[in-house]
C-alpha cells in the first residue's frame, strides 16, 4: 500500500504539473463550421469572456456541447481551435459547440476566495448559469440537451461540472483527465499546476483535504453520474508507437517525453481507477483505455470524434 501511494504521489505530481500543455504541439484547425465569436459578460466575475460558438446546422432548437481547454488555456483563443479539426468536424452537425476562451489554471471551478493573480474565479457559475441563457436567446440552444467535455485539467473539470449539475448535463467526456483529484499526489500536483499559472490553490478549494477538495473529486462523488452517458479515455504513456519519446531511440526528444509520457501515465492510472466506480454507480460508460496514446492534441482530437459518435451525440439526440 505504501509503495502504491508513493508511486501515485510522484506520478500524480509530475502529471498535473504540466497537464493541459495545450500549446506545445500543433494540429490542423481549419474553419468550416458557421461560427460566431461573441463576448459574454459574467456578473459573477465582473468581466467579459470571449466565446467561440460553432453554430448548429439546420433549423429549430439545438443541443449544446461545451468544450473546455487545458491548464494553459489562453485568454484570446482556445486549444481546440488552435490544434484540432473541431470546426471542420462539427460542420453540418445539428449541435451548438461552445468554446470559451480563458480559464487557464482555474479548473473551471468556483473559487472560494479572490486570487491575487487570477482574480475572481467563478467559472462554474459562468458555464452553468450565465452562459446558457445567452446560448438559448442568441443561438437557439434548447436548454435541455447539454454535454460537456475537456482534456487533461478540464477533463477533471468536465466530470465535476456534470456531477454538480446532473440536472443540466446529459453527457460528459474526459480525455486524459485526473478524476482522482483529492488523492495523495494528484492533489499536490493540482496545487503545483495552479501555482504554475500564478494562482494559489488554497484560494480555489482551501487547504487539502478540505471539504471543497472532496466535493471536487469526481471519484468520491461518482454516484451523481447514475444514468448519465460518460466517456473516459486515456493512454498509458507507452513509447512504442513514437520513437521521439522512446529513450532507446536515436530520435529521442527529452522535452517531448517530459510533456507527454508521464502525464498520460498518470491520467491512465487515475482514469482506470474511476471507470469501474462509474460503472458500479450506474453510469453508461464508454471507454478508450489503452497502452498507446500520449498527452497530445492529435490523440484528443481522435477521442473527441470517438466520444461524439458513441456517447455525446446519442445522449443529445443528434448525429
Amino acid at each position: 500500500m505504501a509503495i502504491r501511494r508513493t508511486r501515485a504521489l510522484i506520478v500524480g505530481l509530475v502529471a498535473v504539473l504540466a497537464s493541459g500543455l495545450a500549446s506545445t504541439l500543433t494540429g490542423t484547425g481549419i474553419a468550416h463550421a458557421d461560427s460566431a465569436l461573441i463576448s459574454v459578460y459574467s456578473p459573477s466575475m465582473d468581466k467579459n469572456i470571449p466565446v467561440k460558438v460553432l453554430k448548429a446546422a439546420g433549423g429549430g432548437p439545438a443541443p449544446t456541447l461545451y468544450l473546455l481547454d487545458g491548464l494553459r488555456a489562453p485568454d484570446d483563443n482556445n486549444g481546440w481551435l488552435i490544434e484540432t479539426d473541431v470546426e471542420r468536424f462539427f460542420a453540418g452537425k445539428h449541435v451548438n459547440v461552445v468554446i470559451p476562451f480563458g480559464g487557464g489554471g482555474t479548473f473551471y471551478s468556483d473559487w472560494q476566495r479572490d486570487d491575487p493573480k487570477l482574480g475572481r474565479v467563478k467559472w462554474e457559475t459562468f458555464l452553468t448559469n450565465e452562459l446558457p441563457p445567452v446560448m438559448a436567446s442568441q443561438f437557439g440552444s434548447d436548454g435541455v440537451n447539454n454535454a460537456v467535455a475537456g482534456l487533461s485539467m478540464s477533463g477533471t473539470s468536465a466530470l465535476n461540472l456534470a456531477i454538480h449539475r446532473p440536472d443540466f448535463y446529459k453527457a460528459v467526456a474526459s480525455y486524459s483527465g485526473y478524476p482522482t483529484a483529492s488523492s495523495p499526489g494528484f492533489a499536490q500536483g493540482i496545487q503545483v499546476s495552479v501555482a504554475q499559472m500564478g494562482g494559489n490553490a488554497s484560494n480555489m478549494w482551501g487547504f487539502w483535504p478540505s471539504p471543497a477538495w472532496i466535493r471536487n473529486d469526481p471519484l468520491l462523488n461518482v454516484g451523481a453520474l447514475r444514468g448519465k452517458s460518460v466517456y473516459i479515455s486515456s493512454g498509458a504513456g507507452s513509447t512504442v508507437s513514437d520513437p521521439t519519446v522512446d529513450p532507446d531511440s536515436a530520435q529521442f526528444d527529452p522535452v517531448k517525453f517530459s510533456q507527454t509520457v508521464p502525464l498520460e501515465t498518470a491520467a491512465g492510472l487515475s482514469s482506470k481507477t474511476f471507470v469501474p466506480a462509474a460503472q458500479r454507480a450506474g453510469a453508461k460508460v464508454q471507454t478508450h483505455l489503452t497502452d498507446d496514446g500520449l498527452h497530445t492534441w492529435n490523440y484528443w482530437q481522435d477521442r473527441l470524434h470517438e466520444s461524439w459518435a458513441g456517447t455525446i451525440a446519442p445522449a443529445l439526440g443528434t448525429a
